[in-house]
């Protein structure tokens, strides 16, 4: 699948490791919550660069308190209806200053990359081949917001009154 970041199509640097799988000796690597938990201080002592990725019923507060050793989090978006992770992502941005990329991944389509943009996502694992494309169509279709978030862009009422 194509990982969009930048409104660019790039490779992956991370490698995926699940439970039950060794641990690379290098490179940047991408574990789940439970793998996280359970070998935190291993992957606390690597050189390279460590993601988590959280399912979308496991909050970020689980991580929080380890932010600075985690270099992407991965946010999982199930189904289109599933908006948890846009919370996730707020909760990550916002309350717990989290700097590192966040990553969509899951069931990401095009109608959501710009409000996903919005709430701090800023890399998309997508299913489609046209991902760039559809990155800049997305970009294009809004210029006016109603509800204010962490990315500072003036809402509408905000706009009126200036």
């Amino acid at each position: 699948m194509p990982l969009l970041k930048n409104g660019n199509i790039i490779e992956d640097p991370y490698t995926r490791v699940t439970e039950g799988e060794e641990l690379p000796g290098e490179g940047p690597i991408l574990v789940d919550l439970a793998l996280w938990q359970a070998q935190r201080d291993a992957l606390v002592a690597r050189s390279s660069e460590v993601g988590v990725q959280l399912a979308a019923g496991e909050s970020p507060a689980a991580i929080a308190p380890d932010l600075e050793h985690i270099a992407l989090v991965a946010l999982e978006f199930p189904a289109f209806t599933d908006g948890r992770a846009y919370s996730y992502a707020r909760l990550l941005r916002e309350r717990h200053r989290f700097e590192g990329e966040l990553r969509a991944v899951g069931d990401v389509l095009i109608e959501q990359l710009h409000f996903m943009d919005r709430v701090g996502f800023d890399s998309f694992d997508m299913k489609s081949d046209e991902a760039a494309e559809e990155w800049k169509t997305a970009q294009a279709d809004m210029s006016v917001w109603y509800q204010p978030t962490g990315d500072e862009r003036p809402t509408a009422t905000r706009l009126r009154r200036s």
